[in-house]
């Protein structure tokens, strides 16, 4: 006898309420705003793909702190899917004595189930999801095979675990007691105890074996990630599980290195940055390298500096960053300074063999209108 068949939609970490220090006062809340939209996006994929159910598994929440205003917002485009919506507690919003996870929360939205322990859930007929919690932002144990191993096989029941961590076989920690064993869901699959591992956790939508899935992030959260902005619907027949991944996100984190050893070079990456798409919703990290004369430096400025005004965010990557100012003969008068101005531009001129002085010239330079295209 076949097991029944379901299709759901499997996402993870949406850490609604997420702050970047990078982003100004014009980006963050767009930056906020955007995860709380992903949600929307999340529901209308679930209800055109006649899903029964959406599930979360764990981290909804950037932590159990957030402003009511997130909160509010977020449970708002949660009763707005239309579907129910299966939340697990994570690392970053565990049950803690803090925890944000109280029916009063989320009174206003009756479709929101919470996955508070690992007891059995029909999430739709003859489908059970398996949740595995977060109690503390500490656990030293496999979490999810604690639930796991309550569960008993069942010819008529299909069963989804919801998990939250690293697993063992993608950590680089193999000492973390809180690792998820990759054996121990391979073994509950064989043995029909489970027929589908749903995890959060990992950013980037990722199959760590057949049946086990990470969704990856609905939007982007850092420079790091393969395949972020994404969630799953998943497809069991009865027999095995279909997986479809979907685009969510509307951000981008960008990582751009470049080395820059004349001018030509800055005016290309002039180019590949003005051919970057949605510039307001991207995040870009530099990394450069190599060696300017004065006048390649103050445009280079130029350059970023108008491209703070285009991007989201751009900024330097302090690890991948190695660029200095070149000695080079500079004519003074074509700068129009005199008086004390001239006088200070001689005088670090004769010394920019020192940093700080080569600093100091450039940026007089840029103020006097040195370095435009």
């Amino acid at each position: 006898m076949s097991l029944p068949k379901v299709r759901f939609l499997h996402t993870a970490d949406w850490q609604l309420g997420m702050r970047r220090h990078f982003l100004d006062s014009d980006a963050l809340p767009r930056f906020v705003a955007a995860r709380i939209e992903a949600i929307r996006t999340i529901g209308r994929i679930a209800r055109e793909h006649e899903c029964a159910f959406v599930v979360v598994a764990g981290d909804v929440f950037e932590s159990n702190q957030i402003d009511r205003a997130t909160r509010e917002r977020s449970v708002e485009a949660m009763r707005e899917i239309g579907l129910p919506v299966y939340l697990l507690p994570g690392n970053h919003d565990p049950v803690d004595a803090a925890t944000i996870f109280t029916a009063e929360h989320f009174a206003k939205a009756p479709n929101v189930h919470l996955l508070l322990d690992a007891q059995p859930v029909e999430a739709a007929p003859g489908v059970d999801l398996i949740g595995a919690p977060w109690p503390n932002k500490r656990p030293r144990r496999d979490l999810v095979a604690d639930a796991i191993a309550a569960v008993e096989p069942a010819a008529e029941r299909t069963r989804i675990v919801v998990g939250h961590g690293i697993v063992d076989s993608l950590s680089a920690n193999r000492d973390d007691p809180a690792q998820i064993r990759l054996a121990n869901l391979r073994d509950a699959l064989q043995k029909s105890q489970v027929q589908f591992v749903a995890l959060g956790d990992r950013h980037s939508a990722t199959e760590v074996a057949p049946g086990v899935w990470y969704s990856g992030a609905p939007e982007p959260t850092d420079f790091n990630e393969l395949d972020s902005g994404r969630a799953l619907v998943v497809d069991f027949d009865g027999d095995t599980a279909r997986v479809e991944s979907h685009v969510t996100g509307t951000w981008s984190f960008v990582l751009k290195t470049a080395e820059l050893d004349n001018a030509e070079q800055v005016e290309q990456l002039a180019t590949d940055l003005d051919a970057l798409p949605r510039k307001d919703t991207t995040i870009v990290k530099l990394g450069l390298r190599g060696g300017l004369p004065l006048r390649a430096m103050a445009r280079l400025e130029d350059v970023l500096a108008e491209a703070q005004h285009k991007f989201a965010a751009i900024t330097r990557s302090k690890s991948r960053t190695e660029l200095v100012l070149l000695p080079d003969d500079l004519d003074l008068d074509e700068l129009g300074l005199a008086g004390f101005a001239r006088t200070a531009a001689e005088k670090l001129a004769a010394r920019q063999d020192d940093p700080t002085a080569a600093d100091a010239l450039a940026l007089l330079y840029r103020l006097a209108g040195g370095g435009g295209a």
